[in-house]
């Protein structure tokens, strides 16, 4: 698997997560995760297990908007880590999962 690499400043980072912070108090956000599904393996949670995850990971140069954020459970947020949204269905596909979001 091949990554696409950004360079991105610790300032911008910074900026990122606070705007993601910002989100996370919104009615929209609030609205997503009280539907309880994760946006990856599709199976529900209680709201407040559910997080925030980038699409494209801030540290690859993503952004913290809506287009940008799904709620994930914990199990799939960490597996998913840093990887982009083809590099996830790469991923998947190697495991077996194919199918699956």
């Amino acid at each position: 698997m091949s990554y696409f690499i950004v360079d991105v400043s610790e300032q911008q980072i910074k900026r990122e997560k606070e705007k993601a912070r910002e989100l996370r108090r919104s009615q929209w956000w609030k609205n997503r995760v009280a539907r309880g599904i994760c946006h990856y393996c599709g199976r529900s949670f209680p709201p407040d297990e559910l997080t925030m995850d980038h699409l494209v990971p801030i540290v690859r140069g993503g952004t913290s908007t809506r287009g940008n954020v799904v709620p994930a459970c914990k199990e799939c947020n960490n597996r998913k880590k840093y990887l982009l949204p083809i590099e996830w269905e790469e991923y998947l596909e190697a495991m077996g999962k194919k199918g699956e979001k």
